[in-house]
């Protein structure tokens, strides 16, 4: 179950007005003045527009950088849509300790693209996963 404050819900009206895409998921970072904006299956077009023309709109409406991430109920191209531009070789689901993890297999040269800066990016990943579809963890191996 995705919950979101009133400045997420604000952000999603703002954003699905300008763009047309439908949102499923909002997380918004005010520290890195960012919104990460998870669009409906299908919908990424929409939501960047002819040459980033809708997104540079919602850019400036929500004063905020945009990042746009395509859902899936396939917990596979989900990870890898999020971890995109890393290259995702395999995506395993254990059962542990009755908790759900994925343990993601990147090439090795694209380790570090996974895990991102400070693993700013392993986190937002983990995070999305948690709260889109119910994975309790997630593992670059």
């Amino acid at each position: 179950m995705i919950k979101l404050d009133t400045e997420g819900i604000r952000c999603i009206g703002i954003f699905e007005q300008s763009t047309g895409a439908g949102v499923k998921d909002c997380i918004v970072d005010n520290e890195a003045n960012k919104v990460i904006m998870v669009v409906k299956k299908g919908d990424m077009g929409l939501a960047i527009g002819k040459g980033g023309v809708n997104i540079n709109k919602a850019k400036q409406l929500l004063k905020k950088d945009i990042e746009v991430v395509e859902h899936s109920p396939d917990i596979k191209e989900f990870i890898e849509n999020l971890l995109r531009p890393a290259y995702v070789k395999s995506v395993e689901l254990l059962n542990k300790n009755d908790k759900l993890c994925a343990y993601v297999e990147v090439l090795t040269k694209h380790k570090g693209i996974a895990i991102g800066r400070d693993g700013e990016r392993i986190k937002k990943v983990k995070l999305l996963v948690k709260r889109n579809l119910g994975v309790d963890n997630v593992i670059i191996k």
